[in-house]
C-alpha cells in the first residue's frame, strides 16, 4: 500500500482517524516526526505544536537554588544604602523570608558565571512607583520586586518621586530632576510599578518619566535599558496601566520584557503594617505573586544577555544620515 504524503494530510483530523489510514511504518514516522500528534484533539493541532523548535529546559543547579549575591554591608556604599535601598530588612528577617526561599537557581548561576566571576559589574537596575501615599501598594509592590533583584546581586536602586515638580521647562536644574535623570543615565534597567487609577497609569507616574529626556548631548539616558512593568489595582484584576507603560517604554527606546505583573485587590494582598511575619507590609503567597517572581527572575536574564550590546542598539541608520549631513 503506497504511503500518504505528510503534507496531504487533512489538517483538522483526530488521532484515532490519523492511525486508522497510515500502516504502521508510516505511524511511526509520523510521530516521530511530529510528537504533538500524540496530543491532537478532534480539532486538529491548533497551537501548531507540531512545528515548534525544540524546547530545552534548563536543568537547574542544587548548588544555586538558594544562593543569594546580595550586595554584603560592608560592600555597599553606606550613602546610596541609606538613600536608594528602603526595602532593605533586618537580616534576621531576610536571611528567612519568602525571598530567600525562592528557588531561582538558573538565574543566580547566570549571575554569578556571566558577571561575577568575569569580575563584570553587577545589573544596575532603576525602580520607580506610581504613588506619593503614606500606604502606597505600588512603593509596596516595587519594595518586593527590589528584594528579589538584590538577592540576585542586583545594585537596586529605588527613586522616591516626592517633591520632584511637575513637569515643566524651567526647572531643569532643580535637584529631584537632575537626580532622577542621572539614575536613569547610571542605570541598565528599569522597573516601572504604577497604580491603575480612571483606567490608566497616574499622573505621579508619568511626571517621572516626561522629567527624562530621549537623550541628553549625545547620552539617551533610556535607549537600549530593558524593562519590567507591573501595576497594582484598587478592584478587580486590569491591563490598562502595564499595557500604558508598554507603550510609554517603547516610546523611550527600551526593551519591555515579555512578562509583566498585574496586583488585583491590591489591598488585600499584603500583610499589615505590624504583622510580625516577615517584617510587615509584604506581599502575600499567591499566584501573583509567584507572577512577580517570574519578571524579575526574567529581567535579570534579558538584562544580562542584552547589556553587552547597548551601544549596538543605539546605532542607526537615520542618525548616521543626519551626522553625515552636519559634517558636510
Amino acid at each position: 500500500m503506497r504511503s500518504p504524503s505528510f503534507s496531504s494530510m487533512p489538517s483538522i483530523v483526530s488521532r484515532k482517524i490519523l492511525r486508522s489510514t497510515l500502516d504502521t511504518a508510516t505511524w511511526r514516522s509520523f510521530s516521530q516526526a511530529v510528537p504533538a500528534v500524540r496530543h491532537w484533539s478532534s480539532m486538529g493541532d491548533l497551537n501548531n505544536t507540531g512545528a515548534a523548535r525544540e524546547h530545552l529546559q534548563p536543568v537547574a543547579d542544587p548548588a544555586y537554588q538558594f544562593r543569594s549575591f546580595a550586595i554584603h554591608p560592608c560592600d555597599d556604599d553606606p550613602a546610596v544604602r541609606k538613600r536608594y535601598r528602603p526595602f532593605l530588612l533586618d537580616k534576621a528577617i531576610s536571611d528567612s523570608d519568602w525571598v530567600a526561599t525562592l528557588e531561582l537557581a538558573t538565574a543566580a548561576k547566570m549571575v554569578e558565571t556571566e558577571l561575577l566571576t568575569q569580575q563584570k559589574d553587577r545589573l544596575r537596575i532603576l525602580v520607580l512607583y506610581g504613588s506619593l501615599r503614606t500606604r502606597s501598594y505600588s512603593k509596596l509592590l516595587a519594595y518586593e520586586a527590589s528584594r528579589i533583584l538584590f538577592r540576585l546581586g542586583c545594585d537596586v536602586r529605588v527613586y522616591n518621586p516626592s517633591g520632584l515638580p511637575v513637569k515643566d521647562d524651567q526647572q531643569h536644574d532643580h535637584p529631584k530632576v537632575q537626580e532622577l535623570r542621572e539614575l536613569s543615565k547610571w542605570s541598565d534597567g528599569h522597573i516601572w510599578v504604577s497604580p491603575e487609577q480612571h483606567g490608566t497609569l497616574t499622573g505621579v507616574f508619568k511626571n517621572q518619566i516626561d522629567w527624562i529626556p530621549l537623550s541628553t548631548g549625545s547620552v539617551r539616558p533610556t535607549q537600549g535599558r530593558t524593562l519590567a512593568v507591573a501595576q497594582v489595582n484598587g478592584g478587580s484584576q486590569s491591563f490598562n496601566a502595564v499595557n500604558s507603560l508598554r507603550i510609554l517604554g517603547r516610546w523611550m527606546r527600551m526593551f519591555t520584557i515579555p512578562n509583566q505583573s498585574s496586583i488585583p485587590k491590591a489591598w488585600t494582598h499584603f500583610t499589615d503594617v505590624d504583622d510580625l511575619v516577615d517584617g510587615g507590609s509584604r506581599l502575600k503567597q499567591s499566584s501573583n505573586r509567584d507572577r512577580l517572581v517570574d519578571c524579575m527572575e526574567e529581567l535579570v536574564k534579558y538584562t544580562i544577555v542584552m547589556r553587552p550590546h547597548f551601544d549596538l542598539f543605539q546605532d542607526r541608520f537615520s542618525e548616521r544620515e543626519e551626522k553625515k549631513k552636519d559634517a558636510v
